[in-house]
């Protein structure tokens, strides 16, 4: 360890706010190395997802009218919407099955605790290995959805920072989850949500087509704007709208940042 390196390490966290937390980057990365072919996994289930459903069955159900009268195809519409479920779920998984094995079985946050390392550090640096990790799996997706030419605007180069901002979302509501999880069991509970949530927010097929009361059900849905922002900037269709979908998201993350640094430290500090 440098001299410079054991500085940052014992400095007060008031005079350097948040930056320990690229410690927990460092050693989920190290760590990390060690199961490359699990994380280099999570970029082939949206893959398979795009081939099966945009081109596979595309093939069956035409193209899909928007509604300023524009036609494309059906892979065009599902892509962008494969690419904001798939931050999703790396997010949420992400932040809730490895957290909760580290909070009640690993014990790794009482060690890392134990230094001068405080909870929002332990909260930032596991959101922002979220991030990173989503960050990859969408860069790599983005760049099959230029190969297969189903970016239609020249928006869509912003659709892999929207990737991260819904990565984000879901990555702090989902860590502040795992701090209210008992048992393992609690975890099937994220699966029940997040599967009717990719079925029905808009992903596959326009909202418009849903019943009327499922249609409200949908437009409530963090996933639905997650579809909407993504999927606008890779058609564009730009307007105000977007920028209600990526607040939304903003707050859902930065919300469940404060809360799940506040409960890191309620359950391990008493």
């Amino acid at each position: 360890m440098t001299a410079r390196t054991l500085v940052a390490r014992v400095t007060p966290p008031a005079l350097v706010g948040r930056r320990r937390a690229v410690h927990i980057l460092e050693r989920n990365y190290v760590s990390s190395k060690a199961v490359w072919s699990v994380v280099l996994s999570g970029f082939f289930e949206p893959l398979f997802y795009l081939l099966a459903i945009g081109v596979g069955i595309g093939q069956l159900t035409g193209d899909i009218e928007l509604p300023g009268g524009e036609v494309i195809s059906y892979a065009a519409y599902v892509a962008p919407a494969l690419l904001a479920a798939s931050a999703m779920n790396g997010a949420v998984l992400e932040s809730t099955i490895n957290i909760f094995f580290k909070l009640k079985y690993g014990k790794t946050y009482d060690a890392i605790l134990a230094t001068p390392m405080e909870p929002a550090d332990v909260a930032v640096g596991e959101i922002g290995w979220s991030l990173l990790r989503g960050g990859l799996y969408a860069t790599a997706f983005f760049g099959v959805m230029l190969a297969m030419g189903l970016v239609l605007s020249p928006w869509g180069i912003l659709a892999v920072p929207a990737a991260l901002l819904v990565g984000f979302g879901f990555a702090g509501v989902g860590m502040a989850a795992s701090t209210y999880m008992r048992t393992w069991q609690d975890l099937d509970l994220v699966n029940l949500i997040l599967l009717p949530m990719f079925l029905f927010s808009g992903t596959f097929f326009p909202v418009d087509i849903y019943p009327p009361i499922l249609q409200i059900v949908t437009r409530l849905s963090p996933l639905f704007h997650a579809v909407r922002l993504i999927r606008g900037l890779t058609l564009g269709e730009i307007g105000p709208e977007l920028l209600l979908h990526a607040g939304f998201l903003a707050a859902m993350g930065a919300i469940g940042l404060a809360v799940a640094g506040r409960r890191i430290s309620a359950l391990l500090l008493k």
